[in-house]
């Protein structure tokens, strides 16, 4: 793919790329088949995600869609270019707030505008949405009211709804959180009805609890009574999930072998039980599944988009292995307990066994849910802690994804602007390809699965602050490691010199360049963005009180100029150490006020005369702070009897809108 092919789009805050799926053409045609299936199995669930991330979010892009293709007015027209953003904005977010800062989407075209549009469209049209039912999937609420108004409200009324996920301390999360966990009414349940409620299920001698939540709605049904609709075949999302299953059903007479279709049958009970043991199940056997060079997630599985860490976004991913960069993944996951025995933490916390870790880089092939348009680099699963610790987890990097991103970034100038001197930029440039795949490894196959819960402790105890504090353990592992003369031993570091390039990375974003992000007045929101502030901050803090006068790490001045320069490289490895221990202890003991005091303190401020420097000269780059992916398309060739003799992979028929409004007709879940 040349240069040029890579970028799709770009719009707003965004740039969409394609990417590439290298080696599928060399699969057999049984596992193409198998992945044929599964990607249509992934692309179905696409709806539930929407629905998930705000109750309206289904209404709001039925009508928007309408207006969008129905428009025959002027396209140089200010409302109609703002409107087009805004159109392109939720497509990417999967809704009407932002995919990473959770900030509602503000429309730069008028409601008046917009009414005029709908008014346009066909007497057909407008009756059907003003007599839609206002909340899909709804189980008990006031059918009276009437939808446009109220989506109206919802998407020009900067105060409703204002935020996806809202993590402010102090504030009750659930019922100022825009996302569609809790209740079907506006203000129908509290974050203590919720904390109450599974607190009153949870036996803290069970040595297996499943995850509490991760599958259902909770809301007050008509009686008044605290209850959980269940996603399962016969419940919530069921007509989306009957597709699932449908294709999973396809794609098991493909499996490659009897435990990869043990895998797929456990996950169909699953899909049609909506009972969490057989979800605990199939995790147990997707873990024992090593053979099988395909692969796929497929699931309400990362809990980021719950403002109290428990229920589980939608997502799907369907990927298989990448065979010759594996080698790296698996030396790094066969020292696993040398690892764990080496790290700086009480010995109470150590697992003395650790068991089933499993690691290797794989190529994406399809991107669903809450991993589409924008995706992850590393995944490493099942999320459950003893899981984790009985049978162990699996750990991927996404090898094509990675080199879509480093393609797309090649010569932007941005290490040139941000990095304090030529020996940074040379360095990051030399090594930067080990150290984000190194990180990457470390982060996803043993960061997460390192360490372990002291007896008793519950898996939920940090509440609200554990997917950021998890992240922060994971990546401080990642980074204390990095700079281990293990790795050079190993041979997954070239040298002693490489890991400096992911300290100055790391520490640069952390303090500075990831700001880029968030609007000017914006604290930090999102789990990831806050991990990356905590470890930089508590860091810079713990230097300065140690050296003043000369700090292991600082900011400083240079031509008006704020820059991250670093001193001493040992000594911030020593920094990382204390704050692991400190991290894994907070896990290890449930101690939610020092986990609390931990992500306030350092992970969510923002300085704003900083931020507003890095805004300036970001964007005198003319770089996109976010990137996505548009997929390419897969077609089953058949032969008369309906056989499918081939699968063909298809990158450049699809533009961005054309992929979006496409999805929206073929995997809708209707009413």
């Amino acid at each position: 793919m040349k240069a040029s092919d890579w970028s799709v789009d770009r719009f707003a805050d965004i740039e969409v790329l394609r990417y590439e799926v290298p080696g599928f053409e060399q699969l057999s045609l049984q596992q193409k088949t198998l992945v044929y299936y599964l990607t249509e199995a992934a692309l179905w669930g696409r709806d539930i995600l929407w629905d998930q991330n705000c109750k309206y979010n289904l209404a709001i892009r039925k009508v928007c869609e309408a207006v969008y293709q129905n428009y025959k007015g002027d396209k140089n027209d200010g409302q109609w270019k703002a409107f087009e953003q805004y159109m392109k904005q939720i497509w990417f977010a999967n809704g009407i707030h932002h995919h990473y800062s959770n900030a509602k989407f503000k429309p730069g075209f008028t409601q008046e505008w917009f009414e005029a549009q709908m008014a346009q469209l066909s007497e057909e049209k407008q009756k059907e949405f003003e007599n839609m039912p206002i909340i899909k999937n709804e189980v008990y609420m006031n059918r009276s009211q009437k939808a446009l108004p109220i989506l109206m409200r919802a998407m020009f009324d900067s105060t409703y709804m204002a935020i996806k996920v809202n993590q402010a301390d102090g504030a009750d999360l659930v019922a100022t959180s825009a996302v569609n966990f809790y209740g079907y009414e506006d203000g129908e349940l509290t974050q203590k009805d919720v904390e109450d409620y599974y607190s009153s299920k949870k036996n803290p001698n069970d040595p297996h609890p499943v995850m509490y939540g991760l599958n259902s709605k909770l809301y007050v049904d008509c009686e008044g009574r605290i209850a959980e609709h269940v996603y399962k075949e016969d419940g919530l999302y069921g007509t989306a999930i009957k597709h699932i299953v449908e294709n999973l059903n396809k794609a098991a007479q493909y499996a490659e072998n009897g435990q990869q279709r043990i895998v797929i049958e456990s996950l169909i009970k699953y899909y049609r039980s909506g009972d969490l043991k057989d979800f605990d199940t199939y995790s147990i056997e997707w873990v024992k599944d090593l053979a099988s060079k395909v692969d796929f997630i497929n699931g309400f599985i990362e809990s980021y988009s719950d403002p109290l860490g428990m229920r589980g976004s939608w997502e799907g991913m369907v990927n298989f292995k990448d065979s010759a960069n594996t080698a790296r993944t698996e030396i790094v996951s066969a020292n696993a307990q040398w690892f764990e025995d080496h790290s700086p933490i009480d010995d109470r916390f150590r697992k003395p066994v650790v068991k089933g870790v499993t690691a290797k880089v794989i190529t994406a092939a399809i991107l669903a849910g809450d991993s589409y348009p924008s995706t992850p680099i590393g995944i490493n699963l099942p999320n459950s802690n003893w899981i984790r610790a009985e049978h162990g987890s699996k750990s991927v990097s996404i090898d094509n994804i990675t080199a879509a991103y480093d393609a797309a970034a090649a010569g932007n100038g941005f290490r040139e602007e941000f990095m304090w001197s030529a020996e940074e930029v040379q360095r990051a440039k030399k090594y930067a390809h080990y150290v984000d795949n190194i990180h990457t490894d470390l982060h996803e196959c043993l960061g997460h699965g390192s360490g372990r819960l002291l007896p008793g402790t519950d898996p939920d105890a940090l509440k609200a602050y554990g997917s950021t504090l998890e992240e922060a353990r994971a990546d401080i592992f990642a980074l204390y490691y990095m700079a281990d003369e293990k790795l050079v031993e190993l041979g997954v570091m070239p040298d002693m010199e490489a890991y400096k390039a992911g300290y100055y990375q790391q520490m640069m974003n952390g303090l500075m360049t990831q700001l880029v992000r968030i609007l000017p007045g914006d604290n930090l929101e999102e789990a990831h963005m806050r991990n990356r502030a905590l470890i930089a901050y508590w860091t810079l803090e713990r230097a300065q009180k140690d050296n003043p006068s000369a700090p292991a790490i600082e900011i400083v001045k240079r031509d008006d100029k704020s820059y991250v320069r670093i001193n001493d490289y040992a000594k911030l490895r020593q920094y990382f150490g204390e704050l692991l221990g400190e991290l894994q202890r907070i896990k290890s003991e449930g101690d939610f006020e020092a986990g609390r005091n931990l992500v306030e303190t350092y992970g969510v401020k923002v300085n704003p005369e900083l931020h507003a420097e890095v805004l300036e000269r970001y964007k005198k780059l003319d770089i996109a702070p976010y990137k996505g992916f548009v997929n390419p398309r897969y077609e089953a060739v058949k032969d008369a009897q309906g056989n499918i003799t081939d699968v063909k992979i298809i990158y450049s028929s699809e533009s961005y809108v054309d992929q979006m409004l496409r999805y929206g007709r073929e995997y809708a879940i209707g009413e």
